[in-house]
């Protein structure tokens, strides 16, 4: 599963995409710096996220929207179109 996949199937479970989900978690003082197990626990609380998909939106949330270019281009099941994950929800991704 890619990295933006794991991200569009948050956006399916919680019905908030994962801009929204930031936006939440930096009115709750999640940003950079914070440790992942604040955020699992957020996360799994109110919408239920399991650990896999709650870590890439940890990474997102402390990390931001870029990622490794390791599986970009590549043929394996991980692999991304961008090294830059699209954030605004999977019906506006162009």
């Amino acid at each position: 599963m890619s990295f933006q996949a794991y991200l569009d199937a948050v956006e399916t479970t919680t019905g908030h995409t994962p801009r929204q989900l930031v936006e939440q978690a930096t009115a709750k003082g999640f940003g950079p710096g914070t440790k992942a197990g604040p955020i699992l626990a957020w996360l799994k609380e109110d919408y239920g996220l399991g650990r896999g998909h709650g870590m890439a939106m940890v990474h997102v949330i402390t990390k931001g929207p870029s990622i490794s270019t390791k599986h970009v281009g590549s043929d394996g099941v991980h692999r991304d179109e961008s090294a830059t994950l699209w954030l605004d929800g999977k019906a506006t991704r162009p």
